[in-house]
């Protein structure tokens, strides 16, 4: 009986292994996926991001916040960088995207590795790649990233509402966000440390200013930004901001989570990061050691790019990253 048993559970395990032979459409997210297909795509998106880096500083950061836009909703697979067309609403037009841009810069990325391997990397790697090496030009970490993923063929622009963090989001829903895609506390609280670089709009720090100063809010932080958004009703169309960070604001380190401990934290959502019990501990961990914070951040950035990806023979690839392919 048991020889019995043991054949038939090598029988499953070949029979398994034929299933994954002769199925490969469901494949999975790989390092390196296109060392054979097209081996020179991440040093050409690595660098196109150095390149416009230098011509742009301010593209490092719309990588970044690219990726965190995309793969929260549903699944990382470039469905942000469709245009609206007849009937359907592009996510980029929410105004939970309120100040994202650079878009135009991303397809100059995909037509250097169209150039090089016509129809072989998906938009959804590149906004991934590219975000991997605009984080080193930020003097953040270098993360190796798995590769893999396809195009979505729709937007979703009617979830990003429901399951993009507004501004002045409360830490317990963001957390409770994160956490429903695989995103433990600790790496949600390193992922928000993106907000050391860039910047925040007046329009979405005047409710923490007007008519009084949020006393979180250190005051003479608050006297500062009133400077920079000097009424409680400034116009959308104006650029007045500030930047995240007044030290370091084009570099990805942990003055971020010293500057929230000093309460200098820009939104709703930083600030209570140093007052919530659960997630002050990994505040003052990262305060105090840069190398961890990056550490952490790595594991965040991995995790976040890796939720629900189109892989084998979901999606597509598209020749434009702005429309599915005809």
């Amino acid at each position: 009986m048991a020889a019995n048993n043991h054949l038939s559970f090598l029988l499953l395990l070949l029979l398994l292994a034929l299933f994954q032979l002769f199925n490969p459409g469901r494949g999975q997210l790989e390092m390196n996926y296109y060392a054979k297909s097209c081996p020179k795509a991440e040093e050409i998106i690595k660098q196109q991001v150095v390149d416009l880096y230098y011509e742009h500083g301010n593209t490092a950061v719309s990588w970044l916040r690219n990726l965190f836009h995309d793969c929260i909703v549903k699944s990382c697979d470039a469905s942000l960088l469709l245009e609206t067309v007849v009937g359907v609403e592009s996510e980029k037009d929410s105004s939970r995207s309120f100040g994202m841009r650079n878009f135009k810069y991303v397809n100059k990325i995909k037509a250097a590795v169209e150039k090089e391997c016509p129809l072989t990397v998906s938009c959804a790697d590149i906004v991934a790649l590219s975000a991997r090496d605009g984080i080193v030009m930020l003097k953040g970490p270098h993360i190796d990233l798995k590769t893999g993923r396809k195009d979505s063929k729709m937007s979703y622009s009617n979830m990003v509402e429901e399951l993009v963090p507004q501004h002045n989001e409360s830490l317990v829903n963001v957390l409770s966000r994160f956490n429903s895609i695989g995103i433990d506390t600790e790496a949600t609280v390193a992922l928000l440390g993106a907000h050391s670089v860039g910047r925040v709009h007046c329009v979405n720090l005047v409710e923490r200013l007007y008519p009084t100063a949020d006393p979180t809010i250190d005051p003479e932080y608050a006297k500062y930004l009133k400077m920079r958004c000097p009424t409680p009703t400034p116009d959308p169309n104006a650029v007045l901001y500030s930047r995240n960070d007044r030290k370091t604001p084009m570099v990805l380190d942990n003055m971020y989570y010293s500057n929230i401990l000093k309460h200098k934290g820009l939104l709703i959502v930083d600030q209570e990061l140093a007052s919530n019990p659960l997630t002050l501990p990994y505040v003052k961990k990262f305060a105090a050691d840069n190398v961890y914070f990056h550490a952490q951040f790595s594991r965040g950035i991995r995790l976040l790019s890796e939720n629900n990806p189109l892989t084998g023979d979901q999606g597509e690839i598209r020749k434009d990253c702005r429309f599915v392919n005809k």
